[in-house]
């Protein structure tokens, strides 16, 4: 019965339904208690009562529902305490109170739910200390306590959640140091930690240097604390920092340390209203992916770091410091030569300091290198031929056409055009690799993306196999696919990239970030741009044999050509790449992209792409990700995932989600928008069976006007909801 308009109370004859096992009411407008005759229902396995207005307490023998392994009661007007009975039901899996008016502890008992895996009590009005007895949830993959009252410390055992994927406990009344437990993340405690957020709390102490082994996190969030002390050297260790990461708030003290400048993902850093003072290191010139900074109200000075983030930051971002210069947009003056000078002596010396003491000990290594030569002198021209990059057939004539390919000169041409992969050359990184503008000698404008050259990282299956396999992949000719030319490689050198056609406008994400570039891409442009993403997903996964499932569609991997169309790049990616190296992240994809189900399971499929795409095509809509809306949505969308929005509302106007850069659009667009974010919310289901294919999207959206089913609402009235209900 979910999502409808059903009124009133619940019936308390419900309870004679003795055979029930799933009951689904959830999305309505039910109000008054929830019926005690529900506790009846022996056989029942999920019980859906969220987002309606129930109010009361929750029954105090719940916990009879012994089969029970989903209980959603989140989003309605409940009080009262957590019954205990709840921690009897051995079986659950997912509880869900979350946006209620709940009081009282958490019970102790709460550490029996010996299977859960989702526990949710965020948004409530909980008090007292996180139970102790939290920390025997081994299954646990979220936790989700923020946004009530509790005090005391963090359980110093946290660190036994081993399955954790996100801590999220920001925003209540917590007290004392970073447990060292919650930072032993790689060490055999929690190794699927993905997002920390335990800002807005009263945390005192040092960062813990531990935090450095939490490998696989995306997101941390300390703000609005009290933390003290130097920021660990070992931050800089967490490599696969994406999100953001924010320690604002605090009374940090000391330098930015430099391994900073390892965080090539990292696209937010906040480091503002703390005490930190010298200079910004000058690695941090190689965090091309930073889209925003903000380094305020500390005692900074010297060089801004010459990227994008710091040079069109607002002053805002960079106000109150020491005396901070460089290139900037506005407010912040030009460095004079002494400070420049400053910076490369102060580079000079480090590099004295470290390459001094090893000259002596590099000399006796020299007449062994000399033996060693000539020992792999005639073992190299054996490999020489194998040393070349695979054979590219594609047609026209350039430097990769069958009469002038030369798989060397080719190598050496995109070698010496980047300067050997110099980070000013770099347009863009990913999980797998960083991406280069490369300008051949020929006038050929190429992109090269160099492949993270661990042997670990970039090991390929077998050699023959993998030339196949590029060599299939560098047919393929679709209008929205970026065209693959080939793969070059090095055994001596250790470097292997894949050279792609290069694409004027850069990626979707780099337009919508660019003020000019967004209104310029307009509603026309914008719909062709979704149309154009769908027939390629389209292509890859019905026309392409075997299927091509992409696994990171986001706005950094559709690229925009110069007429703002569609052109989905490292298509193949997830082909030519082994599996099962350790390239590929646990969860596969780029975080906000990711379909729910790859929280729980490893199987890939092509629906993962179909929830990627809806992500997408929203963004290019709105502007920027979605991310509160699929949040405030995600009770309907993701029953495997919890709503954390702080957005008021629950219907949210399709009008109002609409990119504002842009003048409202013609009542003729006005129908395709409504049709075309109808399409997007339902590849955004939480269920990958109901889901269309990206063959059934590409067919919708090409649809005329004129066979497409009317909308009766006018355009200002419609919400989301009527979208996701068809109606």
């Amino acid at each position: 019965m979910f999502e409808n308009h059903i009124s009133g109370t619940i019936p308390q004859d419900i309870g004679r339904l003795q055979s029930l096992v799933d009951l689904g009411m959830s999305t309505n407008n039910f109000s008054g208690p929830i019926p005690i005759s529900l506790c009846d229902l022996s056989h029942l396995n999920t019980l859906y009562l969220h987002r309606n207005q129930l109010s009361g307490s929750i029954p105090q023998n719940i916990g009879r529902l012994r089969s029970l392994t989903d209980l959603q009661l989140s989003t309605n007007n409940l009080i009262g305490s957590i019954p205990t009975s709840l921690c009897n039901i051995s079986n659950l899996k997912r509880l869900a109170l979350y946006e209620n008016q709940l009081s009282g502890t958490i019970p102790q008992e709460i550490g029996e739910l010996s299977s859960i895996t989702d526990l949710e009590l965020s948004a409530n009005y909980l008090t007292g200390p996180i139970p102790s007895s939290t920390c025997n949830l081994s299954n646990l993959r979220v936790l989700y306590l923020h946004k009530n009252q509790l005090s005391g410390a963090i359980p110093r055992d946290i660190g036994r959640l081993r399955s954790l994927l996100e801590l999220i406990m920001f925003s209540n009344n917590l007290v004392g140091p970073i447990p060292t437990s919650l930072c032993n993340l790689t060490v055999g405690m929690l190794p699927t930690l993905q997002s920390l957020s335990i800002s807005n709390n009263q945390l005192t102490g040092p960062i813990p240097k531990q935090l450095g082994e939490c490998s696989n996190l995306l997101e941390l969030d300390l703000t609005t604390n009290r933390l003290s002390g130097t920021i660990p050297v070992t931050i800089g260790n967490l490599i696969s920092l994406q999100i953001g990461m924010d320690l604002s708030q605090n009374e940090l003290s000391g330098e930015i340390p430099s391994n900073f400048g390892k965080l090539i993902k990292l696209e937010s850093l906040n480091l503002s209203h703390n005490k930190l003072s010298g200079s910004i290191p000058s690695s941090f010139d190689g965090m091309v992916s930073l889209t925003t900074v903000d380094i305020s109200y500390n005692e900074l000075s010297g060089l801004i770091p010459n990227i994008k983030a710091f040079k069109d930051a607002p002053f805002d971002a960079l106000k109150n410091n020491s005396g901070l210069c460089g290139n900037h947009s506005g407010g912040i003056k030009p460095c004079n030569s002494s400070v420049i000078t400053g910076r490369k002596k102060g580079k000079l010396r480090y590099w004295v300091i470290i390459l001094v003491p090893l000259f002596g000990s590099l000399s006796l290594l020299f007449t062994f290198l000399a033996i060693y030569l000539c020992l792999r002198k005639r073992r190299a021209r054996n490999l020489e031929q194998e040393d070349q990059p695979t054979p590219v057939l594609s047609a026209g004539r350039n430097i990769f056409s069958v009469q002038n390919y030369d798989g060397k000169l080719v190598f050496e041409e995109i070698i010496e055009a980047t300067e050997n992969f110099d980070t000013k050359y770099c347009i863009g990184v990913g999980g797998y690799g960083s991406v280069y503008k490369a300008e051949l000698s020929t006038g050929q404008v190429v992109a090269a993306k160099k492949l993270h050259s661990s042997d670990e990282d970039s090991e390929i299956v077998d050699l023959k196999s993998f030339e196949s396999e590029v060599q299939a992949l560098t047919e393929i000719r679709h209008k929205n696919i970026v065209k693959l030319f080939g793969f070059c490689s090095s055994v001596e050198r250790q470097i292997s990239f894949l050279v792609y056609e290069f694409v004027e406008r850069g990626s979707l994400k780099k337009i919508l970030c660019d003020g000019e570039q967004a209104v310029e891409f307009d509603w026309i442009k914008r719909i062709a741009f979704i149309k154009g993403t769908a027939d390629a997903l389209a292509y890859m996964h019905h026309d392409c044999i075997p299927a091509i499932v992409h696994r990171d569609i986001s706005s950094n991997n559709v690229l925009l050509d110069i007429e703002y169309e569609a052109r989905v790049s490292d298509f193949g990616t997830a082909r030519i790449l082994k599996p099962d190296s350790s390239n590929w992240t646990s969860l596969a994809g780029t975080y906000g992209y990711v379909a729910p189900e790859l929280a729980y399971t490893m199987k890939v499929t092509e629906k993962c792409d179909v929830y990627s795409f809806g992500v997408l095509a929203l963004e290019v809509l709105h502007g920027r990700h979605p991310s509160e809306i699929i949040t405030v949505l995600s009770p309907e969308l993701l029953p495997s995932l919890s709503s954390t929005s702080n957005v008021p509302g629950k219907n949210i106007m399709l009008k109002d989600i609409l990119d504002e850069c842009l003048e409202a659009p013609t009542d003729v667009v006005k129908k395709e928008i409504i049709y075309f974010v109808k399409v997007a919310l339902s590849c955004l289901r939480g269920d990958p069976h109901t889901r269309p294919t990206m063959q059934e999207v590409s067919v919708e959206l090409s649809r005329s006007a004129q066979i497409r089913t009317s909308f009766e609402k006018p355009f200002k009235n419609v919400t989301l909801s009527d979208l996701l209900m068809g109606r």
